[in-house]
C-alpha cells in the first residue's frame, strides 16, 4: 500500500511503538475535535458500568496499549484463552499471551473477562479429531475448565463459560459437546467453573440474541431452568455483532427480561459493520447505533458491562470475515476516534463535542525513535469532505528539529513546523487519505504535538 521509499519505515513502524495525536478540521476551515476529556472507563464507572474491549496481547504497546489501558475498564482476550491457544497439543500448554493480557490488566486497574471455555469452534485438532466416549469427553472438558479457571483464580472477573449453544431457531447446536454429552454439558461446565473459582461470574454467551426472538427466548428459558435447578449461572452475554442500522428495537426490553430473571447482562462483543467504503452518512448512522446500544445498557441496572470487539478498525475481525464490510469499531485504523467513540461517551453521560460531519483530520505518529533521532509521519484523511490542497502545522514542545521530509515540503522556524503538499498529493478525496513522513532530532524528550490543518 506504500511506496518502496517508505517500506523500511513501514517495517519499523510495525515493530516500534507509535504515538498519535489527532486534530479535526471542518472542510470550510476552523474547529478541532478531540477525544472526550474523561476516559470512557471513568464515564462508565460513574454510571455503575464497566466498558471493555477485546485485545490482542502482542499489540499492547505504544498507542494501542495506551488506549487499551486508559479508555477501558476491562479486557477480553480475543483468542488467547480459547482451547486451541492454551493447549495446542494434549498436555502441552501455552499461557504466554493470556498471562500477558492478565498482567497488563492488573497493571492498569482493569478487570478481565475470560473468553471462552466451551465452544464448538477453535478447539485443538487433537480434541476434535479424537474418538472419545462420553465419559472421556466429560473428563477432558472438566479437566480443561478446572485447569484454565484454576490458573487464573481470583484474577478473572467473569467467564464466558459456554459460547454459542443455540441455532437461530432456538434449537441446540450440534457440536462435539452436545453430541457427546447432551444438553447437560452446559450445566456441568458451569458447575465445574464455579468449583474452580467460586468468585468469578459465570456467563452463557451467544450472538443474534440481542432482540426478542426465537434464539434469545431459548437462551432465556435455559437460564430460567438453570436457576431453578440451582446451577451456578450469573449472567448472559449478548455478543452484538451488528450491521449498520440494524440495532433491534427490542434490545432494552430483552436486556430487562434477563435482568428480571436475577442475572447480570453484558454486551460482550459489540461492533457495527458497514459496507465499505465508509462515508460521513454511514459513520453518522454507526454513531447512532453505538449510542443506542450503550443507552440500552445504561437504562438497565443489571447490564453491567459493555465490551467492544476490538476498539480500532486495524484490529477488527470484520474485514477478514465479511468481505466488503468493515470500519466496525469506535476508532479508525490510525487510532483516531470516530463519531462512534463520541456517541458512546455521550450515552455514558460525557460532555464531549461530537466531531463535525464533513471533516478532514491529521494524525501525527512517531514510528521509530533512537538515541538522538526519530522518524515521524502525518496522515491526512477525509470523510464527508475533500481537499484540493493542504497545509499541516504544529509546534514542538521540546526542541525537536525536522531534518528531512518526503511527500511534503516542510519548513521549520524555531519550534513551529509547516508542511505543505507536494505537487502530486494535494488532492484528498472524500474517503481518501495521504501520508507524508520526516526524520528529526530530539534531545531529552519527544512529546507528540497537536497538528492543525489549514
Amino acid at each position: 500500500m506504500r511506496s518502496s521509499s517508505t517500506s523500511l519505515r513501514t517495517r519499523l513502524a510495525a515493530l516500534c511503538a507509535g504515538v498519535a495525536a489527532t486534530a479535526a478540521l471542518i472542510a470550510a476551515g476552523g474547529g478541532s475535535a478531540h477525544a472526550a476529556d474523561t476516559p470512557l472507563r471513568d464515564l462508565a464507572a460513574a454510571k455503575g458500568k464497566v466498558i471493555g474491549t477485546a485485545v490482542t496481547g502482542s499489540k499492547l504497546t505504544g498507542t494501542y496499549g495506551d488506549l487499551a489501558g486508559s479508555q477501558f475498564g476491562s479486557l477480553t482476550p480475543g483468542n488467547a484463552m480459547k482451547w486451541e491457544s492454551v493447549e495446542p497439543a494434549r498436555g502441552t500448554f501455552d499461557w504466554t499471551e493470556a498471562d500477558q493480557i492478565v498482567a497488563f490488566a492488573q497493571a492498569h486497574g482493569q478487570q478481565v473477562r475470560g473468553h471462552t471455555l466451551v465452544w464448538h469452534n477453535q478447539n485443538p485438532g487433537w480434541l476434535t479429531n479424537g474418538s472419545w466416549t462420553s465419559a472421556q469427553l466429560a473428563t477432558l472438558l472438566q479437566d480443561h475448565i478446572s485447569t484454565e479457571v484454576g490458573r487464573y483464580k481470583g484474577r478473572i472477573a467473569a467467564w464466558d463459560v459456554v459460547n454459542e449453544p443455540f441455532n437461530e431457531d432456538g434449537t441446540y447446536r450440534t457440536s462435539l459437546w452436545y453430541n457427546g454429552l447432551g444438553t447437560d454439558y452446559i450445566a456441568n461446565a458451569l458447575t465445574w467453573a464455579h468449583a474452580a473459582d467460586p468468585a468469578a461470574k459465570l456467563y452463557i454467551n451467544d450472538y443474534n440474541v440481542e432482540g426478542v426472538n426465537a434464539k434469545s427466548t431459548a437462551l432465556y428459558n435455559l437460564v430460567k431452568s438453570l436457576k431453578e435447578r440451582g446451577v451456578p449461572i450469573d449472567g448472559v452475554g449478548l455478543q452484538a455483532h451488528l450491521i449498520l442500522g440494524q440495532v433491534p428495537s427490542t434490545l432494552q426490553q430483552n436486556i430487562q427480561r434477563f435482568a428480571d430473571l436475577g442475572v447480570d447482562v453484558a454486551i460482550t462483543e459489540l461492533d457495527v459493520r458497514m459496507a465499505l467504503p465508509a462515508d460521513s452518512a454511514k459513520l453518522a448512522q454507526q454513531a447512532a447505533d453505538y449510542k443506542a446500544v450503550t443507552a440500552a445498557c445504561v437504562a438497565v441496572t443489571r447490564c453491567v458491562n459493555l465490551t467492544v470487539w476490538g476498539f480500532a478498525d486495524s484490529d477488527s475481525w470484520v474485514e477478514g470475515t465479511f468481505p466488503g464490510y468493515g470500519a466496525a469499531t469506535p476508532y479508525d485504523a490510525t487510532y483516531a476516534p470516530k463519531p462512534a467513540y463520541y456517541a458512546i461517551a455521550e450515552a455514558l453521560g460525557g460532555t464531549t463535542t461530537t466531531p463535525p460531519t464533513g471533516a478532514c483530520s491529521a494524525t501525527y505518529s512517531v514510528v521509530n525513535q533512537w538515541n538522538t533521532g526519530f522518524t515521524g509521519q502525518v496522515r491526512i484523511a477525509c470523510s464527508g469532505a475533500a481537499l484540493s490542497s493542504w497545509k499541516a502545522t504544529w509546534t514542538y514542545g521540546a526542541g525537536q528539529q525536522v531534518t528531512q521530509a518526503w511527500n511534503a515540503s516542510c519548513t521549520q522556524s524555531g519550534a513551529a513546523v509547516t508542511c505543505t503538499n507536494a505537487s502530486y498529493n494535494g488532492t484528498v478525496p472524500d474517503g481518501g487519505s495521504v501520508t507524508f513522513g520526516f526524520n528529526g532530532t530530539w534531545n531529552g524528550g519527544n512529546p507528540v504535538p497537536t497538528v492543525t490543518l489549514g
